[in-house]
């Protein structure tokens, strides 16, 4: 396999999708790989990384501007070794890796952090001054020695540029900014760069609920907030639905002041579901549109859809240029028929 590699460096390859098949699954790469110096994009699949112990302290990819690693096995110091030695490196993606993975991100380069089906321990931006977006999806935290879910960490330090910042999981996924900004003559944790969030939200749960305010009020200039749903709604206490301890630290600036749009998906029908849209809806001035998602197996027809939401279509709006489109997916199959409902 070093050979390989050797013969490709020779060759001044720039694309390089090295997959490792059949197994073992955790082979380790070989450190030869770090004499590719001419790749621009590498993808590696189902490997262990190289042990950076041994690479050349001179060994760099100073072309290298895309890293994808798939259901990889890597050491905290092996990640951090690559991305030193990638000075250009912009796109990072990380997806099914095999063993937990925490991340310290100190990037001159980085534009684009995406992680994905993967075991994720803490994520700490420390200093990335160009990084626009910081993605994850179904992403989960190591077990402790119990066999309970760990939650994991985000921490954002310096990172003025970040635009996009989801799906994370207000309860499951702690959110810790470490720089303060200073408002008003007041110094807060906040990250007032972030434009477009989304959150995954276990509705039903107050403990889960009561963690999305202050999250909210962490991005004072949000303007476009995706919610997915979980699939399984917890049990809801009986009676009248309290979402007041969305006010307990006073108003969230972003909800009242920037909050453009809403996205909701895999709308259920709960109680705790519609009062978070009419929470919104009641508060957000400049609000041009929500949309909500149907989750099409939760209702036997259209009209069942509209009886649930009755009370957020009643609410007082406090945006007169607001309505709200309902989508149903009627075909989960094909995924691309949708019936839609539009309320003014």
């Amino acid at each position: 396999m070093a050979r390989w590699l050797d013969v490709l460096a020779a060759k001044g390859v720039k694309e390089l999708i090295f997959v490792n098949r059949p197994w073992p699954i955790d082979l380790r790469l070989p450190t030869t790989l770090f004499s590719c110096a001419s790749l621009t994009r590498l993808y590696l699949g189902v490997w262990r990384l190289p042990d950076t112990a041994a690479v050349p302290r001179r060994a760099t990819f100073p072309n290298l501007r895309g890293l994808g690693l798939c259901f990889s096995v890597m050491e905290d110091r092996d990640l951090a070794f690559i991305l030193e030695r990638s000075p250009v490196l912009e796109i990072l993606v990380i997806s099914g890796s095999q063993t937990g993975v925490r991340l310290r991100l100190v990037s001159h380069s980085l534009r684009c952090l995406l992680m994905g089906l993967t075991y994720l321990e803490d994520i700490e931006v420390v200093d990335a001054p160009r990084l626009e977006r910081l993605f994850q999806w179904t992403t989960v935290g190591q077990r402790t020695t119990k066999g309970k879910l760990r939650r994991s960490v985000i921490k954002i330090g310096h990172a003025p540029n970040l635009r996009i910042l989801g799906y994370l999981e207000p309860g499951d996924s702690e959110i810790e900014i470490s720089k303060t900004v200073t408002v008003a003559g007041t110094n807060e944790k906040i990250v007032p760069s972030v434009k477009i969030s989304a959150i995954e939200v276990q509705f039903g749960l107050r403990s889960a609920q009561k963690k999305v305010s202050g999250y909210l009020t962490s991005f004072p200039n949000l303007e476009t907030l995706h919610v997915q749903s979980k699939t399984k709604i917890a049990e809801e206490p009986t009676g009248k639905v309290n979402l007041k301890f969305l006010q307990e630290g006073g108003p969230i600036k972003c909800v009242v002041q920037t909050l453009k749009k809403v996205f909701f998906r895999e709308f259920q029908g709960s109680k705790s579901e519609v009062a978070f849209l009419k929470f919104i809806a009641e508060r957000a001035r400049v609000l041009e549109k929500m949309v909500v998602v149907v989750a099409s197996e939760c209702f036997s027809s259209g009209a069942n859809v509209n009886v649930k939401l009755k009370p957020l279509i009643n609410a007082k709006w406090i945006s007169q240029a607001c309505g709200i489109l309902r989508v149903t997916e009627s075909d989960k199959v094909s995924a691309k028929n949708y019936n839609v409902s539009y309320y003014s």
